[in-house]
């Protein structure tokens, strides 16, 4: 669905990531773990993660690390962006029953559609425990808001702040009984193999179209086969992958 997001605001959650708050012309419900794909200018879509969805406000938080996101970066209130979407599908809530131990595990930019996940899960009366992977103190963001819902652990590769070393320094398999995951591919490979009994996997990928027709953004199955990340995913089974 296409529609026009208009700006709200806009903040420098930490060095290089950007939040954007915008106003949905049609508001409505969205599944955790969908997005959007963003045009700003002559450019080519980006596909931009959901952080937050409060009826007709959508949050977005994305890294600056080209001409499309810094130019998503340096818009400012009432300005306008053409949007398709939301696309994918997304984490499968409905299927988590109270009664389970649920971890969310995100690194660096795959951190943000955890929010809206735990946010959704917490609202349905689920326990959930957060495990944030970033690369130095200065990446960090979100930790108040993720401790606002739960038992949180932040780690940094270089250990400036929280536990030092990648997310399983903090990660105890033998207590969860659901992993939800979303971060760069040797992360999601890692805990692809962890002993924990439903583990979701969302894919980071480079999409074109966004609706599964060019093909840009397939992803090898364990039968030989292909998915797509933009339309089959970006939330698979860890089973359903080749990683």
């Amino acid at each position: 669905m296409k529609q026009l997001l208009t700006v709200v605001s806009r903040r420098t959650v930490a060095q290089g990531a950007t939040e954007l708050v915008c106003r949905l012309e049609q508001p409505q419900d969205i599944a955790p773990g969908r997005f959007m794909h963003l045009r700003v200018g002559p450019l080519l879509r980006r596909p931009i993660s959901i952080a937050r969805v409060d009826h007709d406000l959508i949050t977005f938080l994305f890294k600056e690390i080209g001409q499309g996101t810094a130019e998503l970066a340096s818009l400012r209130p009432d300005d306008t962006i053409d949007a398709l979407g939301p696309l994918g599908n997304g984490f499968p809530i409905a299927a988590i029953h109270p009664t389970q131990r649920v971890v969310l595990v995100g690194g660096g930019i795959g951190v943000p559609p955890l929010y809206e996940t735990m946010r959704q899960l917490v609202a349905r009366g689920v326990t959930c425990e957060a495990i944030l992977g970033f690369d130095t103190a200065t990446s960090v963001f979100y930790e108040a808001e993720f401790q606002a819902l739960g038992k949180t652990t932040v780690t940094t590769v270089d250990g400036t702040h929280g536990t030092a070393g990648f997310v399983t320094a903090a990660l105890r398999p033998e207590s969860y009984d659901v992993l939800l995951a979303c971060g760069p591919e040797p992360m999601l490979r890692t805990l692809q193999q962890q002993p924990i009994e439903h583990k979701y996997l969302s894919i980071e990928n480079r999409m074109g179209c966004g609706i599964g027709a060019c093909f840009a953004c397939v992803c090898k199955t364990p039968t030989g086969g292909y998915v797509k990340t933009c339309s089959d995913g970006p939330v698979f089974r860890a089973e359903e992958v080749v990683l």
